[in-house]
């Protein structure tokens, strides 16, 4: 065998020096966001209210359609599969047949993809192209007919479809039962966004017979629980400095109380202080993980952007980087930048409506913070301003040769 280059010497020695440091996880699995764990704490009440609305499954009933609001990592879809699991449990034993089919519109983004992904459940093969969209539900609709079962369909993110795609897919989830004579189907919608049904079209809000759950942020204290019940299962005893849990809850409960972005936060702490070699995870660790997550959260989401979006956030950044400390800037300011920038790129602007909805998105997103404030006589607008570091923005949209652009100022 011929001589090893320095690549492979160097990994050999990064592999042998990892299975030589102090392991840390127990279970790692445990920390991922995908992972439901047997006690929810401080979701009590929202697991009573599901249990209460699907309990009629148990005597062969359709339950209502739920719509599951709240902000990103205050439990929503956990407390759904979590409820889900022991409800699929228990319906055996009361000789009934329930299936679940869960999908993330984040990424299932098109009524096509949708019912192409129900059809998978049922084990109905279609192709991921080149049918009509009203073929492919007409063979979802005959092959679910063809069991005597309860469908429960989630749709998590489901604001992602209605934006993207409009209201057909939720249009005739709301009135397929009336076609079907065996089966019947159920859904559960989950949506980041609390204004999630100022998408839906009158006809699909007068169909949707659903029943509504709230899920507020989580606390720091209640936070510091999740944690400290998760750590307990994750790692080997001692592996956890003092003031780390505290330190996250912190962090989590000062952005909307997200759970998720605290395990995500633990775990990326972890995983830096065994690269490190150390056997506790510190402070310092925690710092260093929230400046990796906040890179990497960012940049996906700017550069996933559509463009429109992103010559908005440009917009924003061109003002901001422009006024004096004692100006904000205004709705109005954004769209005139906007403007300038669509010209000059040889691009056609869209409504200044539009490009206010675009704003509320990138808020949405926590990309920007965008607060109402009275004008008097003038009326209402908004002020803005960037909620994550301006210096990454900069990295990020200079890697896009379609945003580059002159300053107005």
């Amino acid at each position: 065998m011929g001589r090893s280059n320095e690549t492979d010497i160097t990994l050999d020695e990064i592999f042998e020096g990892y299975l030589k440091s102090p392991k840390l996880f127990k279970r790692r699995d445990v920390l991922d966001s995908s992972f439901v764990p047997e006690n929810l704490p401080h979701r009590t009440e929202q697991i009573k209210q599901l249990g209460y609305i699907l309990a009629s499954v148990l005597r062969g009933a359709k339950p209502s359609n739920i719509l599951c609001f709240g902000k990103t990592g205050t439990g929503k879809t956990a407390v759904s599969k979590y409820v889900l699991a022991i409800l699929g449990k228990k319906a055996p034993q009361q000789g009934l047949n329930i299936e679940v089919a869960y999908l993330n519109c984040n990424t299932v983004d098109t009524n096509y993809r949708v019912f192409a992904h129900l059809c998978n459940a049922l084990g109905i093969e279609v192709p991921f192209t080149g049918l009509a969209t009203d073929e492919i539900f007409s063979r979802f609709k005959r092959g679910l007919d063809q069991r005597d079962s309860l469908f429960i369909i989630v749709l998590d993110e489901i604001d992602f479809l209605i934006k993207k795609s409009g209201n057909e897919t939720l249009y005739e989830l709301t009135r397929i039962n009336s076609d079907l004579s065996r089966a019947k189907v159920s859904f559960i919608g989950i949506s980041n966004d609390l204004k999630f049904k100022e998408y839906l079209e009158t006809r699909v809000l007068s169909s949707l017979s659903e029943e509504e759950l709230v899920f507020k942020p989580y606390e720091a204290p209640e936070i510091t629980d999740i944690l400290v019940e998760r750590a307990d299962i994750a790692f080997q005893k001692g592996a956890l400095s003092n003031g780390v849990i505290k330190m996250i809850a912190a962090i989590a409960a000062q952005e909307h109380g997200d759970a998720r972005r605290a395990i995500d936060l633990l775990r990326v702490s972890a995983e830096i202080a065994e690269r490190e070699g150390v056997e506790k995870i510190n402070q310092n660790h925690v710092k260093k993980a929230q400046g990796a997550i906040e890179r990497n959260t960012i940049t996906e989401v700017i550069s996933t952007l559509p463009l429109q979006s992103k010559i908005v956030m440009l917009a924003i950044y061109l003002l901001e980087n422009n006024i004096g400390n004692s100006d904000t800037v205004s709705t109005g300011d954004v769209y005139e930048e906007y403007a300038r920038i669509c010209r000059e790129k040889g691009r056609e602007s869209l409504t200044q409506r539009r490009v206010g909805d675009l704003i509320n998105e990138l808020d949405t997103l926590g990309i920007i913070s965008a607060r109402v404030v009275s004008r008097g006589r003038h009326g209402r607008t908004k002020e803005i301003c960037f909620s994550v570091s301006k210096s990454l923005v900069d990295s990020i949209l200079k890697e896009d040769k379609m945003l580059t652009v002159k300053s107005n100022r």
